[in-house]
């Protein structure tokens, strides 16, 4: 079988499938189905400093190859996952990436110092609003978004900086290039779309929150360009996802230029998604006579 290790940052994963953040909570529900020491690793539910209760019902709306979401970032807060939920991931072996977000500047500096040189990665959640300018998401502008990350990274001396990018924004490249000038050490997307879907009898948006994160297999086409031109703007590793669904989808992402890819909705619809994954891409590569996943990032021949 194929070699499935990469490395990302210095830390070592026994395979590039992860568990995207907000599908797989701390990962207790699912090892009860399957152990989920077999993935490669876990974006833990998105953390704030303080427990979050979301947002109201209905947070779930359902579309055309996409689902909908508007959970509100409800967790127990950080304190609970370092105390609670830490040790269990440890223990299965997996790489551990804190997902965190913040309504200002200081929220983020301050969750990042608390996870400092516990988790093998901090990924910035910089799809929140900043309450301090208006409202406007940390991730729209390259100036906020290399304000962010720099507040974060001076926070972690011990732990490489993830920062996940929105793809609702003007231009994904510059974008890229300001998180890895800020001081990321590597990169994540893409982040959910924002869309919305109306009930017709009512004549209402199907979410509480009238509009909603969309994911799922009908954005990978967009997702895939968007990884693609992140990689060929930064020096830093880049991690891919967006609508991956099977094996061969996980490939596809890499050939853009990934390094590694995260597994969202997927998990949903299967509960056994990422095994699953992982199995058809050693199956793609021994039918390709590839001996390393390695040998296939970033080999995408442009027309």
């Amino acid at each position: 079988m194929a070699d499935l290790k990469i490395e990302i940052c210095g830390v070592k994963l026994k395979n590039p499938v992860i568990a995207a953040s907000g599908t797989f909570g701390f990962g207790r529900e699912y090892n009860e189905i399957y152990d989920i020491s077999v993935i490669g690793g876990v974006s833990s539910k998105g953390m704030t400093l303080k427990p979050r209760l979301g947002n109201a019902v209905p947070r779930i709306a359902e579309g055309y190859g996409v689902i909908l979401n508007a959970v509100g970032l409800q967790n127990p807060g950080v304190e609970h996952f370092i105390k609670h939920d830490l040790s269990f991931l440890r223990e299965k072996g997996v790489a551990v990436i804190a997902n965190v977000a913040g309504s200002t500047l200081d929220d983020y500096g301050e969750i990042c110092a608390a996870l400092n040189g516990l988790a093998d990665f901090v990924e910035l959640n910089i799809s929140c609003p900043n309450v301090k300018a208006g409202g406007m998401a940390f991730g729209i502008k390259p100036e906020s978004i290399n304000e962010v990350t720099r507040v974060a990274k001076s926070s972690l001396t011990k732990t490489p900086l993830m920062v996940k990018l929105s793809p609702n924004v003007e231009s994904i490249t510059a974008n890229a290039r300001a998180a890895e000038k800020g001081g990321a050490d590597c990169i994540s997307l893409v982040n959910t779309f924002t869309g919305m879907v109306i009930d017709l009898e009512k004549r209402k948006p199907v979410l509480a929150n009238n509009t909603g994160g969309v994911s799922g297999a009908g954005i990978k086409p967009i997702a895939v360009k968007m990884v693609y031109e992140a990689c060929q703007a930064v020096d830093i590793p880049v991690v891919g996802m967006g609508g991956i669904m099977s094996g061969e989808d996980a490939v596809e992402f890499m050939m853009a230029g990934a390094k590694a890819v995260q597994v969202g909705t997927a998990n949903f619809a299967d509960a056994n998604a990422m095994p699953r994954i992982i199995s058809e891409m050693n199956a793609w590569l021994d039918n390709h006579g590839i001996k390393s996943v390695n040998e296939i990032i970033g080999t995408v021949r442009m027309n």
